[in-house]
This record gives structure tokens, C-alpha cells and sequence, in this order.
């Protein structure tokens, strides 16, 4: 029995690596959603409230006004990734608006982006398709990222077969449908 030496083995794994890397796996479409939630908390009180913001709604969190353009979050069938563009703006004594924000807000590491500010910190917990604060009168924005969420969620597009990452244990597959029987064992 001939053994491949070691060199033929590491690029024998890093052609394999290659070759998925290159087809890239196939990733659902991220979910749009109309709504953002997120945290803040008043470090004078130190009270932590959660307020929900629809997409190009403006809400005033102490002197800070909070703004999502966009909120995405990934299907059920990835893994979490939640993310919003967001603007915050901070009202002065002199009632003065000044732009201290401008960015993305990552739900799973809030500290990245996080607003710091000397009284109030605001951070993104999650987007959500709806919520149980009303959609704002006259907001074509919230009322068509709603309605488009809401068409989105009852007929949800199916997840594409993803090709295996290095390190997933992979087994081999019999299709019942193909007549073709499974591979030997070559271990023989």
C-alpha cells in the first residue's frame, strides 16, 4: 500500500479548501425588517429602557434622537446576524442638533458601534417584522417595510443546500431516488 507523504496530504486539504471556498456556499437572502429594537440606558438613573423604532422613524431617547434606515437580520436557518444602519443625533442645551452617529449597529457585539455619549448609551438588540407600537401615521416608509415583511413571513423563500465549511463532519449520502449504490468502503 502506498501512503501519500505528508506534503501530497496538506495539498491534497488545501486544494479541497480551495475548491469550496471558490464555489462560495449558497446563503439565504437577509430578511429586511421594518422595525428595530433597540437598548439604551441613562447612566445619570441608570435605568435600561428597550424602545422600538420603525425604519425612518425618528424617536427621542433622553436628549438623543435615534434613526434606523435599515434594520437586516438572517433567516432562521443561518447563523444570527443582525445589523442596522442607524443615525443619532444629540439635542444641546442650546437646543442645537449635532450629529453624533452615523453607522452600522451589530446586535451581536453591541460594544463595536454602540453609541457612547456622556449621559446615554443606545445599542441595537434585534430587528423585528412587527411591532406593538403603531406604525406612525402617514409613514409610507414603516407602512410598505411592514407590509412587505409581513408578505415576506408568510411565504418565506426555502434555504439553499449549503456546501459543507472545513471542519463539518461530512457523511456520505445515498440519494433514493438515484439507483446508484453508495461508494465501497476503501478502507479494505
Amino acid at each position: 500500500m502506498i501512503r501519500p507523504n505528508c506534503h501530497q496530504w496538506v495539498s491534497f486539504a488545501g486544494g479541497a479548501l480551495l475548491a469550496l471556498g471558490l464555489t462560495g456556499a449558497a446563503h439565504a437572502e437577509r430578511i429586511k425588517n421594518p422595525v428595530a429594537e433597540f437598548a439604551g440606558i441613562d447612566k445619570i438613573t441608570g435605568r435600561i429602557m428597550t424602545f422600538d423604532a420603525y425604519i425612518g422613524e425618528t424617536v427621542q431617547f433622553g436628549a438623543l434622537q435615534v434613526t434606523p434606515r435599515v434594520c437586516y437580520s438572517a433567516p432562521d436557518t443561518e447563523e444570527p446576524k443582525t445589523d442596522s444602519f442607524v443615525e443619532v443625533d444629540e439635542i444641546t442645551l442650546d437646543r442645537k442638533i449635532r450629529r453624533i452617529f452615523t453607522g452600522w449597529m451589530f446586535a451581536q457585539s453591541p460594544g463595536l458601534n454602540a453609541v457612547e455619549h456622556p449621559i446615554y448609551d443606545v445599542w441595537l438588540k434585534s430587528c423585528k417584522l412587527t411591532s406593538d407600537v403603531p406604525i406612525p401615521k402617514g409613514d409610507k416608509t414603516a407602512e410598505d417595510a411592514a407590509k412587505a415583511a409581513a408578505a415576506a413571513k408568510k411565504n418565506p423563500q426555502p434555504a439553499e443546500k449549503q456546501a459543507p465549511k472545513a471542519g463539518d463532519e461530512v457523511s456520505p449520502s445515498f440519494d433514493q431516488n438515484d439507483n446508484t449504490p453508495p461508494p465501497a468502503n476503501l478502507d479494505d
